[in-house]
């Protein structure tokens, strides 16, 4: 009788190990989930790079949610009207008053694709989910407005399992609560750094990563150039076809600035009709022959306007730093080169670049 007791009592303590022993690995597990969180808060607050911290979103949620590919739309900066497909090449976009997005807004938390498929409503737009190949939908919300979708696609199965648990889903949507805060923090810097006309950086931001550049660029031994843009006779379009055609020509003429550069360029709207440029890590070379480029862009590109055709040319200046030739240390000096540059572009009959040399003032 004492040796069945005895061995009820160690089958008893072992079990109570057992348990004792899973109850400490799951909490540990949420002690080392709360870490992580601590630290991808602290990566989101990071950067307020609109493109830098959508893409630190994605990669962060595909390494916690161990899927092989991630998608993120957010609210267009400009008009507020759509949800857009920021990291993809194929521009998607639901609009953000749809039933589909205010399904998600309403559900407010992880669902499958199916899911949605389930619903009594057949949602318009669902083809756009659907083309991603979604097996979870994260709905990223901000003070009760929908700022955006996550898209989880291929999960990698762990044994034979491949859906998301109860707790996966936990853990996704803090990650999108997180994302959320930060890409309204993002946006808000986009919007009030960026010229709603022309969607290029507003002149004074402009200065502010000229400033740091040419630290880096000192710093680094490394060039830089500005390139400054005027269009030639602007005023004669407001004049001759009112303001209007002068907003078209204005933007039509930022467009074809930047599909002309890299994704680390940086275009301003310094002011009226003029522009400048931020090439990083360019030498006068190249800078010539981008200007030229987006030079020759302009003259060739058709600007139509209320049927008719006009011929669009800009005179352009181009400066660069250098620390053994010309070495400058304010943003405004270099700037004003690239300016007296564009003078003499204007001076000697216009479309046309010009650079600026040392000495020649």
């Amino acid at each position: 009788m004492k040796d069945k007791m005895a061995e009820k009592e160690k089958t008893n303590s072992e079990l109570n190990d057992t348990i004792l022993l899973e109850q400490t690995m799951q909490y540990e597990k949420k002690i080392y989930d709360l870490e992580q969180l601590i630290d991808i808060a602290k990566s989101f607050c990071s950067t307020l790079d609109f493109s830098k911290l959508l893409e630190s979103i994605v990669y962060i949620s595909m390494a916690q949610m161990h899927v092989l590919g991630a998608e993120i739309f957010v609210k267009n900066l400009i008009t507020n009207e759509n949800l857009i497909l920021e990291t993809s090449a194929e521009k998607l976009s639901i609009p953000v008053n749809s039933q589909l997005s205010n399904k998600l807004l309403e559900l407010n938390r992880p669902v499958t694709f199916q899911e949605i498929l389930n619903q009594k409503k057949k949602f318009s737009h669902i083809d756009v989910l659907e083309k991603l190949n979604p097996t979870l939908i994260v709905p990223l919300i901000q003070k009760n407005h929908l700022n955006g979708i996550l898209v989880l696609q291929e999960r990698i199965a762990i044994g034979d399992d491949d859906s998301y648990s109860d707790y996966d889903k936990t853990q996704i949507m803090s990650i999108a609560s997180l994302a959320s805060v930060a890409i309204n923090n993002a946006a808000l810097l986009e919007m009030s750094s960026t010229d709603m006309m022309t969607h290029l950086k507003l002149k004074y931001f402009f200065f502010n990563l000229l400033t740091e550049a040419i630290d880096n660029a000192f710093v680094q031994n490394e060039n830089l150039a500005i390139l400054m843009f005027d269009i030639d006779h602007f005023k004669k379009f407001n004049d001759t076809y009112g303001h209007e055609c002068g907003d078209h020509v204005l933007i039509k003429v930022a467009e074809l600035i930047k599909q002309s550069l890299r994704d680390t360029d940086v275009a301003s709207r310094y002011g009226g009709e003029e522009f400048t440029v931020l090439l990083n890590k360019t030498k006068k070379e190249e800078a010539v022959l981008v200007a030229e480029r987006i030079r020759q862009a302009i003259e060739d590109n058709d600007f139509v306007f209320n049927n008719q055709h006009l011929h669009v040319t800009i005179s352009v200046g181009v400066t660069v730093f250098d620390a053994d030739n010309n070495l400058v240390y304010s943003p405004n000096e270099l700037v004003n080169q690239a300016d007296k540059a564009l003078y003499l572009s204007k001076n000697n009959g216009r479309n046309q670049v010009t650079t600026y040399s040392v000495g020649n003032d």
